[in-house]
């Protein structure tokens, strides 16, 4: 669902403004947003976070580890790039797979600091108080949240989701509202790894999120200044493909701080493309399951 975040009441009259971010800009807001989250901050003090990876959560583990000399050096070492801390991509337009996927574990922090170990070994000590990032391929106007997935054993999220229900520890889900789609059951009850004759890419299969705490743009504006956002369009060209359209409102001191931050991430840069990716789908005549058994035997 998404995360709640009240909205205080204003005395007197509220202003509007009307915004546009495109994809990486949205990243950058949204990780500043996450990065505020009281949960995050705890876990940050006195915890364990896990950062799967994903495009999305290295903007989120760049705003948090911001806090030190220390720790931002520790985030250069683990986080060569954007582009390589990630798995399943969109791009060329075709579904793909970062194939070199960066070195060593995904980011783990344990009280603030570096702790390097699997993210099995890390979940395997969760409480109710720890922190798991999991970006998403989809999300619905209901908060529900799902991820795109090319394995069959349903990759990162495979091993993660059922013991962070069961631990009732903090999933939280940093995605985008150039994202949303119709409906995430839906979306999930029609996508498998082996439903296809034929793939634009890598065959996938959506799993939904279940009990995340998803942070979109409006979420993370809520968090930040206690605004209330409405999204009232999306796209673009030449560039700006997937950009969102928003309207704030809120009193005026608090849509000034809002509309300063924006502008401030106004420029973001995209995010690469990874060097090593899967064969496009074209090698194998966009044949689904030749694509999918060229994967499994990597």
């Amino acid at each position: 669902m998404f995360y709640e975040h009240p909205i205080p009441e204003v005395n007197g009259n509220t202003i509007k403004a009307l915004v546009t971010l495109t994809p990486a800009e949205s990243k950058r807001l949204i990780a500043k947003g996450v990065a505020a989250m009281p949960e995050v901050k705890n876990a940050l003090k006195s915890g364990i976070i896990i950062f799967a990876r994903g495009t999305t959560n290295t903007y989120v583990a760049e705003e948090i580890m911001q806090t030190s000399v220390e720790n931002k050096a520790a985030y250069d070492r683990k986080i060569i790039n954007k582009a390589e801390y990630s798995r399943g991509i969109i791009t060329h337009g075709e579904l793909t797979v970062n194939q070199r996927r960066g070195t060593g574990n995904d980011f783990v922090l344990k009280d603030g600091k570096v702790w390097d170990v699997t993210p099995q070994e890390a979940i395997a000590q969760f409480t109710r108080n720890d922190v798991f990032f999991k970006g998403a391929n989809a999300v619905d106007a209901w908060g529900e949240a799902g991820v795109l997935c090319a394995g069959a054993d349903a990759g990162t999220i495979g091993y993660a989701l059922m013991s962070l229900v069961a631990r009732d520890a903090n999933l939280i889900v940093p995605v985008g509202l150039e994202k949303m789609v119709p409906s995430v059951e839906d979306a999930m009850n029609v996508t498998g790894v082996y439903n296809y004759k034929y793939s634009i890419g890598s065959p996938v299969v959506l799993i939904p999120l279940v009990k995340a705490k998803v942070v979109t743009e409006i979420e993370a504006l809520a968090i930040l200044f206690g605004v209330s956002a409405a999204m009232v369009g999306s796209g673009g060209i030449g560039g700006s493909e997937g950009t969102v359209v928003l309207v704030i409102e809120g009193g005026e001191a608090s849509v000034d701080k809002a509309f300063g931050l924006i502008k401030s991430i106004k420029g973001e840069k995209p995010v690469p493309i990874p060097e090593i990716m899967r064969p496009s789908g074209a090698t194998f005549n966009w044949d689904a399951k030749a694509i999918q058994d060229a994967a499994v035997r990597r």
